[in-house]
């Protein structure tokens, strides 16, 4: 138990935890930053194309209804747009975040292979070893 403790401290006090966490934090404002476009935009654009409208005349985004059950397809929709524009954005900001590092880290300068020697090159180097052992 006690080494599992270490490895647990070990593993929070890593400044991977702490960088996950903040992703958590602004990630969830960032979602609802989307939700309210979609709600506040998507969704009426969707009810005025489809003609739904909710109660009191708030804008649902468009349903039907059958043997008085009401679906709300247009809240699907609306949904299926929140997540698309905030799987993009992700998509972007991780593809900057992965640029970025790249560009960051210096590249570890590898000694260059020598190129392999021509036919002729092998050749001749097999004929200077016999000639020397004799």
């Amino acid at each position: 138990m006690k080494k599992f403790l270490e490895e647990f401290k070990e593993f929070a006090l890593k400044g991977n935890v702490m960088d996950m966490a903040i992703g958590v934090i602004i990630g969830a404002a960032f979602g609802n930053i989307v939700t309210a476009l979609t709600d506040s935009f998507i969704t009426p654009l969707i009810a005025a194309i489809t003609g739904g409208s909710g109660e009191d005349g708030v804008a649902v985004g468009g349903q039907f209804v059958i043997n008085g059950v009401a679906f709300t397809y247009g809240a699907f929709i609306s949904a299926i747009i929140n997540f698309l524009i905030i799987a993009l954005i992700l998509f972007c900001l991780l593809k900057a975040v992965n640029k970025m590092m790249s560009i960051g880290k210096k590249k570890e300068e590898e000694p260059e292979a020598e190129p392999e020697p021509s036919k002729e090159e092998v050749l001749l180097t097999e004929i200077r070893d016999i000639l020397k052992n004799k």
